[in-house]
């Protein structure tokens, strides 16, 4: 049986406070094991070519909110705004010619009034359910996240191994185990991950995307100084077009993009 790596990484807070975000999205990309060091040299090829046309260190962490708000440590670069866009633009393309698959579940907190709602787990939940429909039973995964949730989520994967309630075309449930994941789940500092910084690059936009286009909301004034609304839409298209998003994760949605609660 072949072998995949997911990771995993999120955008918005998990919270259900009133100073909480409204949209909490939970990103993984996952990959064959074969496929990692291609993958790999592809992206850090790209980072150098980065380096060598704009400065960007190979090493700095892209941190895509921060990266849109010319925060931290990206105001010393000194970018123009269409800098800033083309790398945007040239980080969407090099994530498109990766062989990945990747699957986006957007937790939108304004449909539910139960601040017990488990936004982390559910979330994780309903990601780690399509990537096991996806092998289905052909091949095992391996799950890496950045660190900070890692307790949490390693709760969440143990109960599902166990008990995975699936709604039965006969009426009721059946326990549909999670039978494919292997190990609990590993944490890595995203800083020394370029697939968690991809993951955290694709929720960012889906993010933006499920603000400004599914709930008509303006973009974040800083946001807005770099590139426009339907720039998010851009991004999710060539992902599309190039086949890295998993569209059979939510049928309803042309961007597979898993939305809960219903």
């Amino acid at each position: 049986m072949s072998a995949y790596i997911a990771y995993f990484d999120e955008t918005g807070d998990d919270g259900c406070t009133s100073e909480s975000s409204d949209t909490f999205v939970l990103t993984s990309l996952y990959m064959k094991t074969e496929d990692w060091q291609d993958n790999f040299e592809t992206v850090k090829k790209f980072r150098q070519r980065l380096k060598e046309e704009y400065g960007f260190h190979v090493s700095q962490e892209m941190h895509t909110a921060h990266f849109l708000r010319d925060k931290g440590l990206y105001r010393p670069y000194g970018w123009t705004t269409e800098q800033r866009k083309q790398i945007l633009i040239d980080f969407t393309k090099c994530i498109a010619s990766l062989k990945i698959k990747i699957i986006n579940v957007v937790i939108d907190k304004t449909n539910f009034y139960n601040e017990n709602y488990q936004v982390l787990e559910n979330a994780l939940k309903y990601n780690i359910q399509r990537i096991d429909k996806d092998s289905n039973s052909q091949w095992q995964y391996l799950i890496i996240t950045d660190k900070g949730r890692l307790a949490p989520m390693r709760k969440t994967a143990r109960q599902i191994r166990a008990f995975n309630p699936t709604p039965s075309n006969y009426g009721g449930y059946y326990n549909n185990r999670i039978k494919g994941l292997i190990e609990d789940i590993l944490e890595k500092d995203s800083k020394e991950s370029y697939f968690i910084q991809i993951c955290d690059f694709v929720s960012s936009f889906v993010y933006l995307y499920y603000r400004t286009i599914q709930k008509k909301q303006p973009l974040p004034n800083r946001v807005a100084k770099v590139i426009e609304e339907n720039f998010s839409t851009r991004v999710l298209e060539t992902l599309k077009q190039q086949g890295v998003l998993n569209l059979e994760a939510s049928r309803s949605n042309e961007y597979g993009l898993v939305v809960y609660p219903r």
